[in-house]
């Protein structure tokens, strides 16, 4: 018997949609949806030609975190994975939201609906998040004697102070889309966040897709670092950009006029 298709991943004019495709469990995870999102960041990856994702929720929710009943249905692959948390390097639950982080390209993460759990690791993994002001999310793991292992905590602490961190995570409170935005958490509100992301998703494919690998890699990588660090880093990534063709390209859009501009830019060469 075919399996069901959990995530549908389709490429129109540079923009990837990924979709998760469980909307009668509001797009809860089991393993197949999981290796699936894993594996299509993987995929998307490696084509050069891909100027934004776009990752959203099939119907009602745009994830509401795991499906413990169907994961628990399902003992012997679940002590495979439960092993992996013996690895000293990133296992498969993790990829699910750190690996869209190696994508050379914005991603942006629609959310409406459940955001909870593993589903706002999803989000969060994202580049930039655009939520209903009604949405509903949550850090819930607490609420199943667990603590958030899907990447949670290396993405949270880019965005929020420890205290904020710890009360959600603690409490496994349930929280809008509007408190979200003022948390830092989300990037934008919207009562349509597709439509929204796929705004944004046109306006950065005007820019160098080089650019905006850089960029993306440069603030991932220097964030933390002290400051000789980050300098570093600027001076790595402008190394990669510098004289190359989509950096001559913007020059010529921005400086050569009228018959210059809108000029193509070639397919992305920065692959992180």
């Amino acid at each position: 018997m075919t399996k069901p298709q959990r995530v549908t991943t389709t490429i129109s004019d540079g923009l990837a949609y990924v979709r998760l495709a469980r909307p009668e469990q509001h797009n809860a995870i089991d393993f197949d949806m999981l290796h699936a999102v894993v594996k299509a960041a993987r995929s998307l990856r490696k084509q050069p030609g891909v100027r934004a994702v776009i990752v959203h929720g099939e119907g009602p929710s745009f994830c509401s975190g795991l499906d413990f009943k169907s994961v628990l249905a399902r003992p012997m692959r679940g002590l495979l994975h439960y092993a992996q948390l013996w690895y000293c390097w990133r296992n498969n639950f993790q990829d699910w939201s750190m690996g869209w982080r190696d994508v050379p390209a914005p991603v942006i993460a629609a959310i409406h609906g459940n955001c909870f759990g593993g589903g706002i690791q999803l989000a969060l993994g994202a580049d930039i998040r655009i939520a209903t002001p009604d949405a509903r999310l949550s850090l819930m793991e607490a609420k199943w004697g667990l603590i958030p292992d899907m990447g949670g905590v290396a993405l949270l602490r880019e965005l929020v102070p420890i205290d904020v961190a710890k009360e959600l995570v603690l409490s496994g409170r349930v929280f809008s889309g509007a408190e979200a935005m003022e948390l830092k958490l989300v990037t934008h509100l919207a009562d349509d966040p597709l439509a929204a992301a796929e705004a944004l998703a046109a306006e950065l494919a005007t820019r160098s897709p080089d650019a905006l690998a850089a960029g993306k890699f440069l603030l991932q990588r220097a964030w933390s670092k002290s400051e000789s660090g980050a300098l570093a880093q600027e001076r790595r990534w402008q190394r990669r950009l510098m004289g190359f063709a989509n950096n001559r390209i913007a020059i010529q859009n921005n400086q050569g006029g009228k018959a210059a501009a809108g000029k193509a830019y070639q397919a992305r060469r920065i692959q992180g």
